[in-house]
Formats: C-alpha cells, sequence, structure tokens
C-alpha cells in the first residue's frame, strides 16, 4: 500500500505525520509526505524512512522573518497553498492509495484524492478545530471579527464557515473549473468531510458529542525519540536540583515584552534553576553569568551553570521527565510530552488551539493556565507557584499512566482499513 500524509504548518504539525509513517512502513505500507520545505521537516520525515516532498514557502521564514505575513497578504498566500495541492501535492498522489491531510486548512487536497479516484481522510490535532456546541471557533481565522454579543456557539461557526469561503472559495473553485469539476460549497466542511480523525489523547483532547459530526479518535500521533541528550545539558541537569524548562517552540514571541527575562527572573524567584528552550523565538540568557570560561562555559563556580543554561532543538521526552516544570506555548504536541513525562505544566498561550490545552491543564490539576499570551513577573511567578506545588506535582504523575501512547498504530490501521474496504473508517478504531 502507499500513503501520501500530507501538511502544511509548524513543527507541530509535520512531526505527528513522521509518528504516523514510523507505524505505516511497520505495516508494510510505502509513506509519502509533503511538508513544508524546512530542512528540520525534511530531517524529521526522512528519519521516519518515508519520501519527503517539499511545497509550499518555509514555514520557519513567514514565523521568524524581518517582515511578518500580514492581513494584506494573506488571501494571496492562501491562493498559493491551493495552487500547491492541485500542482505538487497532486502530483505526489499518483500512485497512492490513499491521502490523508492535515495542518493549515487543506483546501483542495480531497478534490485532488477524488480526481485520482482514491480515499481521502482529514485529520487534526485538538478538538475545538471542529465545529461543536462545546467548543468557539478560532477569533484568529482571518475575516471578519464575530460580531459582539454573539455567544451561540453552533452560529459562531456558521460564521466560521463563511470565513473559510471567502478565504478559499474562489481559489479552489477557479481550480475546480480548470479541470472541468463542478464546484465545492462549504469549503470547510469539504475538507473535514463527516467522518473527520482526532489525534489527539482522549484525556488531554476528548472529544464530547452532540456533534453532527462522527468523529474517529485514535489518539495522540507520537514519534518516539530516542536521542540522548547532549553531554553538557546532562552535565547541567545533574549539577543541582532540576530545574524548569521554559521554551515555546515554533512560537515567534514577538513584543514589548522581553519574555526570557521575565520567565528567568520570575523562575530564579522560586528558588529553582532555569533551562531556556531557545526555539524559534530565539530566546537566551539574560546576563553573562554562563560565560566566565575563554571557551564560553561556565565552570559553575560562580553558580552561573549551576543557574540557568540555554538549549536548542533536543528530546523533550528524555528531557521532561528530569525537570520541575515546563513553560510553554500550549502547542498539541508540548502538552502532551509534558503530560507522558508526568512533568507539570505553565502554559502561556499564543494562538489557534494553544488556549484551549491551557484550559485543559488546569482543569486537569497537572498545571496552571496563563491568563493570555503576555507573561509579566507577577503574572508568571503565580502560574508558577501552581505548577510546582507538590500536589500539581502528584496528580501530574497520576495522569502521566493515563496517557496513551497507540495513537499512530491505530491510525495505521485505519488506513490500512480504508482503503482494504474501498470506504471511510469503522466507527470504532482496532485494538492495537
Amino acid at each position: 500500500m502507499r500513503v501520501l500524509l500530507s501538511t502544511y504548518g509548524s513543527r507541530g504539525d509535520v512531526e505527528p505525520l513522521a509518528g504516523l509513517a514510523v507505524a505505516l512502513r511497520e505495516l508494510g505500507a510505502e509513506v509519502r509526505v509533503c511538508a513544508p520545505p524546512d530542512e528540520e521537516f525534511a530531517e524529521l520525515v526522512g528519519g521516519a524512512g518515508a519520501e519527503f516532498v517539499p511545497f509550499g514557502r518555509s514555514v520557519r521564514e513567514l514565523v521568524t522573518g524581518v517582515t511578518p505575513v500580514s492581513a494584506a497578504d494573506v488571501p494571496r498566500f492562501a491562493a498559493e497553498l491551493v495552487a500547491a495541492r492541485f500542482d505538487t501535492v497532486a502530483a505526489a498522489a499518483e500512485g497512492c492509495d490513499v491521502v490523508l491531510a492535515t495542518g493549515l486548512l487543506p483546501v483542495g487536497t480531497r478534490s485532488v484524492a477524488e480526481r485520482l479516484g482514491i480515499p481521502y481522510v482529514y485529520a487534526c490535532f485538538h478538538p475545538c478545530e471542529l465545529p461543536s456546541p462545546h467548543y468557539l471557533p478560532s477569533p484568529s481565522r482571518p475575516g471578519p471579527p464575530f460580531p459582539p454579543g454573539v455567544t451561540d456557539n453552533r452560529v459562531l461557526w456558521d460564521l466560521d464557515a463563511q470565513k473559510v469561503d471567502a478565504l478559499y472559495g474562489g481559489a479552489l473553485n477557479t481550480h475546480l473549473s480548470a479541470l472541468g469539476l463542478p464546484p465545492v460549497t462549504g469549503v470547510r466542511d469539504h475538507v473535514f468531510t463527516e467522518q473527520p480523525w482526532l489525534a489527539a489523547d482522549p484525556v488531554l483532547g476528548p472529544w464530547q458529542e452532540l456533534t453532527d459530526l462522527d468523529v474517529v479518535q485514535t489518539g495522540a500521533w507520537i514519534l518516539l525519540d530516542e536521542r540522548p541528550l547532549p553531554a553538557d545539558l546532562v552535565a547541567f541537569l545533574e549539577a543541582g536540583a532540576p530545574p524548569v524548562y521554559v521554551g515555546f517552540g515554533s512560537m515567534p514571541m514577538r513584543g514589548p515584552t522581553d519574555v526570557a527575562r521575565v520567565a528567568v527572573e520570575a523562575v530564579r524567584a522560586q528558588g529553582r534553576r532555569v533551562l531556556v528552550g531557545s526555539g524559534w523565538a530565539g530566546l537566551g540568557l539574560i546576563d553573562g553569568r554562563d560565560k566566565d570560561r575563554d571557551d564560553g562555559r561556565d565552570d559553575g563556580r560562580d553558580g552561573g551553570w549551576d543557574d540557568c543554561f540555554v538549549v536548542g532543538e533536543v528530546n523533550q521526552q528524555r528531557l521532561f521527565g528530569r525537570v520541575a516544570a515546563v513553560v510553554h506555548h500550549g502547542g498539541a504536541g508540548t502538552t502532551t510530552t509534558a503530560a507522558r513525562a508526568g512533568a507539570p505544566q505553565v502554559v502561556v498561550p499564543q494562538i489557534v488551539d494553544q488556549p484551549r490545552w491551557a484550559d485543559r491543564v488546569a482543569e486537569l490539576g497537572i498545571g496552571a493556565a496563563h491568563d493570555g499570551p503576555t507573561p509579566t513577573f507577577a503574572s508568571l511567578s503565580a502560574a508558577l507557584t501552581t505548577a510546582l506545588a507538590d500536589e500539581t506535582r502528584a496528580r501530574a504523575t497520576t495522569v502521566a499512566a493515563m496517557i496513551r501512547t497507540d495513537g499512530a498504530e491505530v491510525a495505521a490501521k485505519l488506513l490500512f482499513d480504508v482503503v482494504g474496504r474501498g470506504r471511510g473508517a469503522q466507527r470504532t478504531p482496532p485494538a492495537a
């Protein structure tokens, strides 16, 4: 069986597909992955043994570039992605038996699969992406703001569908017309299908019923990471008490607040050492206390190395089990990794699904939800007090044992079933 997996987004959108690719290959499938052209994504996909097909612009450049994509650029950028799906993704789908798409709304991918006569599956990594009376649609969707005073979620989801039609409908139907195919009405729901897959852990991101969608929840698609931690990081970890990790992944963290300074000072005020994950925001230390040696490393004699350390891309699955708490942006992958490790969390949400993950962390009692995207010394200190409490650590340990690790295997078997049956996936995922 030949499978095409397609996504457009940050690492949090690509790494789960690499995890699914590993599970598919273990069942004997050949896997091809369409993803943004960033080098780190090519390495992820190649490490999973899948063929990498780049499409679209570099996401890292879009996020961290000097001139981010403006509101005026969004319609042109959306049209570019639709065109790339009818071009690059369509070519990659040739000879495949099934297409699975996720990430930034994959408009056009279903039409590509239907034109080739092969099944199409849509998957997402958080329940609040799917229309439901239990969740508000994301207000960050490009388009007019929701009318003030409207609180009915069903009405708001209808307005969200109108935003999607306005943003993507013209580009999609132009391509369909050129191929002699009928236009699509209701673009968002066409992309989602009536039976979308939810690749989120049932404890962390449960799907609540009472919706028109027949959602198949597989569990999170986890790419197991066997890499050892760097020797200098291990030395830092072993030089003192477990530190608090602070990192915001692919978030640029632009704004007037020096997030690194606020975070380091707040953690230090708790009497804790700090481990800073540089991420796409390029976070670093706030003083020169790690620079007292000629080779740029601290010998620990002045407390600098014992106090604070910066790390780049690293195996978080190994690392998070060795920290006192994790302060992060609330991406689905980071939230799941911290929960699996039993690490208390402070979620400082930035966009889209991240406020919901923050709320869920607080609901479960495994950490704190920071109020808003911009921490201050006082607000982060209060959140850290909650996360570092003994009862939070105990609850995080309990919940860690409840997190499933077989989501990718479940999804891989379901894809085989989709192809074998020649129609939609069965309602209940088989046991892994």
